[in-house]
Parts: structure tokens; C-alpha cells; sequence
């Protein structure tokens, strides 16, 4: 790090990536401040020290309460209730700061009195794709869930504010190209916890069988309804999920599915070390993490190009264990499936996964990619503007 310790404050709603990167960036020296309604003992759970916490869970429990006893009332309506009040509880509670990182779709008035107050610059995150580009994917995928319209103008708004906009896969940089907030972005894949997902012991096995792996909700977006007919369809092929079913049918007809509830994160490891490879051939997904996981753990990857995965391919050994598909082709998952089971016929040419292969992945690396670009960012914008009487000329 270079200059000094910078003031951050994080807006979310739950963990989800920014949690990780607030632990980082706190490991690394610098002041923050993450907002989200994470329990105090979760945020701690994950690593996040508790004096970086800045809970607004009183804020919103009704709303908490209201999507946990009745998740199918109005889902649509809480959701805007939901964005709304987590806004104006971090605005009404937000500290100094030097960079406010945000969620997309949700902190618009909280973004604005960053900048007011604090001379904040506004670095905005869109784990998917352009919203106008995700809608056109999801309007051509039956049964899939769309955003509605005021989802819609709240993350057009977000792209307009912020200074950065941070996406995690190439899939999403082009999504922006020749749209709103083409210029301000910034490219980082999500990380993974090395800990949490040890390299396995993987004897190789050569009965000829693709013992697949999904994780995630069972879903048409997840392009789940061709994963089906292609695994109904290969005989040495058998799927293993964990997760939710949401819009699609799971298939209870053939004994070469398993369904397995959601559980948690901490629990994966075992399932990627049971399997032979995991599975997501997504139509639109910014990045699934589960591919870092996976690969972590040494599990080779089939997914799709709309999920973040050619991005991982940094080094020889993670390139051999990802094998990508266009979304939406059925003939070009059952080349992948097929390309997969003959690499895993050799696997002595598999190269051995090392320490740097797997540091790669990790959220220390994913970090102080960050961290980089956030120094840069505000030494750039100080040297275009004025000195500020809020903020010191960084070092």
C-alpha cells in the first residue's frame, strides 16, 4: 500500500462479496466502515472485525421479519421498501469517508451524501451484466424472472452517480460497451476464501463416469432446463445439486439426479471433494463464485462464457481445469461435458495445482487489486481538481 490508510465505507444488504473485500482492506491497514444488515456475529464469524461494523438492522426488521415469515407476499413491493430503507438508514448513518462503495440498485441517496458531505468519490458494484443487456437475456429465457422497471431506472441512476463501477468478469465489462457508464469501469474477479476450500485429495478415478456438481438455484437463468436435457440425454453422466429450487422443476424421475437443500458456505468443501467435476452453464451471471471455490478445492470447472470463468484461467494449472461452453447451446455442453471426461481420463496430465495457482484465487490477491486502483483513483482525482478542504492530497 502506498500513501496513507484510506477512509472506506462499504454499503450492502447481506454478505455477499463486499463483506470479504471489507476484511481485506481492513487487514491491509486502511479505516473502514461496512453497512449492511449482517448480524454482528455473522460479520465476526466471516472475519470482519467487529469495530469495522456498522450495523442498520433495527432499521429494517420489519422488513427482514416480513421477507422471512412471508417470502411469496408482495415480494416486489418489499424489495422497493427494502432498497429504500437500507438507503436512508446508511445515510443517516454514514461516517467520513474517502471512497464510498456501494450496491448497485439500492444506495442512491446514501451515494449522494457520501459526495456532499465527504467529498466522497462513489465506486459503485454490479456483480451481473449491464441491466439493460441482463434484461434482454432474461426476456429470452421462459419462465426466468425479470427486473422490473423501477429496478430498471435505479441502477441506470447508480451507473450515471458513480465515479467507478466495478464488475467482476469480462462478460460484464462488454455488456457496458456503448452504454451507460462504459468509461468508469473497473474489472476485478471475486476471490475465495483458501481456508474455507483446501486443495482435496482426489484419487483419480477411470470407471468413465462425470459425476457433475451443481450449486446454486436450480433456475432457468442458470440455464438448469438445458443442463437436464443434456445430462438426461449423456448415460456416464450423473448431477449432484445443492441449493434451491426456484423457477424450474427439479427431476425426481431419473436416479442420476440428486437434490440436496441449501447449506452453508463453510459446508461446500466436502461436496467439491466428493464430485468430479462442477457444473454451471449459466445464460447471465456476472461471476459464480462457486467456480473459485471449486477450483480452490482442485475441482475442475465446465461453465459457461457468461459466468466469470475465463477470467480464472490465469496459470496452467487452472486453465486445464476449465472448460467453457457457450450459454444456451446444447450441442456445446455436451463438447464440454465430453472434453472434460477425457481430460480426467489422463489425469497425470492434469499439472499439479501449487500455492501460486491457489493464491491467485484468493480474496488477499482480489484485495490488493482493489486497493491499487482505489489509490490511483483518488491521486488522479486529486491531481484534477482542486485541493480539498475534506481530504488531504494523497501521498
Amino acid at each position: 500500500m502506498t500513501g496513507r490508510p484510506l477512509r472506506i465505507a462499504i454499503a450492502s444488504a447481506g454478505r455477499f462479496h463486499v463483506l470479504d473485500l471489507a476484511r481485506e482492506l481492513h487487514a491491509m491497514g486502511h479505516d473502514v466502515r461496512f453497512y449492511s444488515y449482517v448480524p454482528r456475529r455473522r460479520g465476526v464469524r466471516y472475519g470482519l472485525p467487529e469495530p469495522c461494523q456498522r450495523p442498520v438492522t433495527a432499521l429494517v426488521s420489519p422488513l427482514l421479519g416480513w421477507q422471512r415469515l412471508w417470502p411469496r407476499l408482495a415480494p416486489t413491493r418489499r424489495d422497493q421498501l427494502m432498497r429504500s430503507a437500507l438507503d436512508r438508514a446508511v445515510a443517516a448513518r454514514l461516517e467520513p469517508c474517502d471512497v464510498f462503495i456501494f450496491m448497485s440498485g439500492i444506495f442512491l441517496e446514501a451515494a449522494r451524501a457520501a459526495r456532499r458531505r465527504f467529498g466522497a468519490r462513489l465506486w459503485l458494484e454490479r456483480g451481473s451484466a449491464h441491466i439493460e443487456v441482463q434484461d434482454q437475456i432474461l426476456a429470452q429465457t421462459p419462465g426466468a424472472e425479470r427486473p422490473n422497471a423501477v429496478a430498471i431506472q435505479r441502477e441506470l441512476a447508480g451507473y450515471r452517480l458513480a465515479d467507478r463501477i466495478v464488475v467482476p468478469s469480462e462478460f460484464a465489462a462488454r455488456s457496458f460497451a456503448g452504454r451507460e457508464g462504459a468509461e468508469k469501469l473497473f474489472q476485478a474477479p471475486y476471490g475465495v476464501d483458501l481456508e474455507q476450500f483446501p486443495l482435496a485429495n482426489r484419487p483419480p478415478r477411470r470407471d468413465g463416469q462425470l459425476r457433475l456438481l451443481f450449486v446454486g438455484s436450480w433456475s432457468a437463468q442458470k440455464g438448469c432446463d438445458l443442463l437436464e436435457r443434456v445430462v438426461r440425454a449423456t448415460p456416464w453422466a450423473s448431477l449432484t445439486h445443492v441449493g434451491s429450487v426456484t423457477d424450474l422443476r427439479f427431476p425426481t424421475d431419473d436416479p442420476r439426479f440428486c437434490h440436496e437443500d441449501p447449506v452453508d458456505q463453510m459446508a461446500l468443501a466436502a461436496r467439491y471433494a466428493a464430485a468430479d467435476a462442477l457444473v454451471l452453464p449459466s445464460r447471465q451471471e456476472g461471476f459464480g463464485m462457486v467456480i473459485s471455490q471449486a477450483l480452490a478445492t482442485g475441482l475442475p470447472v465446465i461453465a459457461s462464457s457468461h459466468t466469470g470463468a475465463p477470467d480464472l484461467a490465469r496459470t496452467p494449472a487452472l486453465a486445464a481445469r476449465i472448460v467453457v461452453c457457450e450459454p444456451d447451446d446444447q450441442g456445446a455442453l455436451e463438447r464440454a461435458m465430453a472434453e472434460m471426461r477425457a481430460r480426467l481420463a489422463a489425469p497425470e496430465d492434469l499439472p499439479a495445482m501449487t500455492g501460486a495457482d491457489r493464491q491467485s484465487l484468493s480474496w488477499r490477491a482480489y484485495a490488493e487489486r482493489y486497493a491499487t486502483e482505489l489509490v490511483a483513483d483518488l491521486a488522479s482525482a486529486d491531481a484534477a481538481q482542486a485541493p480539498r478542504l475534506r481530504r488531504p492530497p494523497m501521498a
